[in-house]
């Protein structure tokens, strides 16, 4: 099943300096209760390492564990979110944008100005992470893909009760070759009938 774990926003400061986290939101629910300070903290240390690895207009998927890191930096501005191997690498990145822009038209061009972590960011990924659990809604392409694929599934019942139909639609053709059949038999008969009956 396609799970997100945690989104972030960083500051991207330089190949050298770590990034600065500007938000984060997770959903650690699938790990024990006394892992997930550690696995929170983990995913904060990972997400500094790939938002400090990540050049301006890059975009780059990193495997960690059994996860996936999707990370791009908008002009400075860094989304990084981690998800399992199942969830589309597409699905991921268009979270990653949609993230981004929403905290732009949020926080315009503050975060420039940002000097230490901070959690400004925090309920808007907070809203993010759970909207997008499901990867359809985050990519557009892969709703249109699970929709055409319901429908291909209505098109093979809808067949399939043609089919269902269409054996009933083949005993009655059968009893209508019968009422044919009868139909001439009894053409038959009268004509036989009646030629008996003819006046010359």
């Amino acid at each position: 099943m396609a799970k997100l774990t945690s989104i972030f926003i960083l500051k991207y400061e330089s190949p050298e300096r770590d990034a600065l986290v500007l938000g984060s939101a997770h959903d650690l629910s699938s790990f024990g209760f006394f892992q997930r300070s550690t696995v929170r903290e983990m995913l904060t240390f990972v997400s500094r390492t790939v938002a400090r690895k990540t050049q301006v207009g890059q975009r780059q998927s990193v495997k960690h564990d059994d996860y996936l890191c999707h990370a791009y930096n908008r002009d400075g501005l860094v989304g990084v979110v981690f998800a399992n191997q199942a969830y589309p690498v597409r699905a991921g990145f268009c979270a990653v944008s949609k993230v981004l822009e929403d905290f732009l038209a949020q926080q315009g061009d503050a975060w420039r100005g940002a000097t230490a972590d901070s959690t400004e960011g925090d309920s808007l990924l907070e809203g993010a992470l759970t909207k997008f659990q499901d990867p359809a809604a985050a990519d557009k392409l892969t709703k249109i893909q699970n929709d055409l694929d319901e429908t291909k599934i209505i098109l093979h019942q809808t067949i399939e009760n043609v089919l269902d139909r269409g054996e009933k639609l083949d005993k009655l053709v059968d009893k209508s070759a019968d009422l044919s059949l009868a139909s001439q038999m009894f053409y038959k008969q009268a004509r036989k009938a009646n030629s008996c009956c003819t006046f010359m």
